[in-house]
């Protein structure tokens, strides 16, 4: 009987020991399972290159968009479109980002940051966007005193904030309401935060009629509806390129 009553005690304790084992596993997996559901959403709501806070209702769709007066390479396009085409190769090519100093200035083609897209565009058109930032620092050092106090040709048209100066001078200064869609075409260039950021408006609209943007900060997709993004940087300058307004001193054509 002593026996019986020692073995009942035995297989009741292995069992109590075996709930605890269990209930730790549990509570283990549960942990595990929260930890993961947080990763992920943590994960969807800060990185760069997240998805937007409503899915288009349909595929990305081209816009038509009022064309430039100037061909300035004379290929037959207009500015505007040679200025799109000139980002998309960029954005579909996705150089390593790097925002590095570079002697001569220009960094390797595989190589780039937001202000390289905007120059490489720029150069689809034949415009030498480099030589022009350089000259028009040169003529009105003061209008890019802010932004470039101490000016370096090796680097000052690969800066945000001097391309921003530049656009204000030598564009139409539009909205920055992202909502105006009608506001927007191919080939705006459109600066974030001033200094931070800086791209160039798409011929492609999302299901909402937002724009996407091509723009390059070390992204998967270049060309995206950044507009719609749940997290997106604050649009602060809005500029359409007029090459009417840039002086003959300034005004240089790409030759290399």
């Amino acid at each position: 009987m002593a026996q019986h009553l020692a073995q009942r005690g035995l297989n009741s304790a292995e069992d109590k020991r075996r709930k605890v084992i269990i209930a730790i596993i549990i509570v283990i997996a549960l942990m595990i399972a929260v930890g993961i559901s947080a990763g992920r959403y943590l994960t969807q709501q800060f990185r760069t290159d997240s998805a937007p806070s409503a899915q288009p209702s349909t595929k990305p769709m081209t816009a038509s968009y009022n064309p430039s007066p100037v061909d300035f390479n004379g290929n037959g396009v207009d500015d505007y479109g040679d200025i799109v085409a000139g980002a998309r190769k960029d954005a579909e090519a996705r150089p390593q980002y790097d925002d590095g100093y570079y002697q001569g200035g220009y960094p390797p083609d595989d190589r780039g940051a937001c202000t390289d897209l905007v120059w490489r565009a720029f150069r689809e058109a034949g415009y030498d966007l480099k030589a022009m930032v350089d000259a028009d620092i040169a003529a009105d050092p003061a209008s890019y005193a802010s932004v470039a106090p101490n000016p370096d040709p090796n680097i000052d048209f690969r800066r945000t904030g001097v391309l921003d100066v530049f656009f204000s001078k030598y564009g139409q200064t539009l909205t920055t309401d992202t909502a105006d869609t009608s506001a927007w075409q191919a080939g705006d260039i459109v600066v974030f935060e001033h200094t931070r950021h800086i791209g160039v408006i798409s011929d492609k609209r999302d299901g909402n009629g937002l724009p996407f943007v091509l723009h390059n900060m070390g992204q998967r997709q270049r060309e995206n509806d950044y507009f719609a993004f749940k997290h997106h940087m604050t649009v602060t300058g809005h500029y359409r390129f007029d090459a009417s307004k840039v002086p003959q001193q300034v005004l240089k054509a790409w030759r290399q």
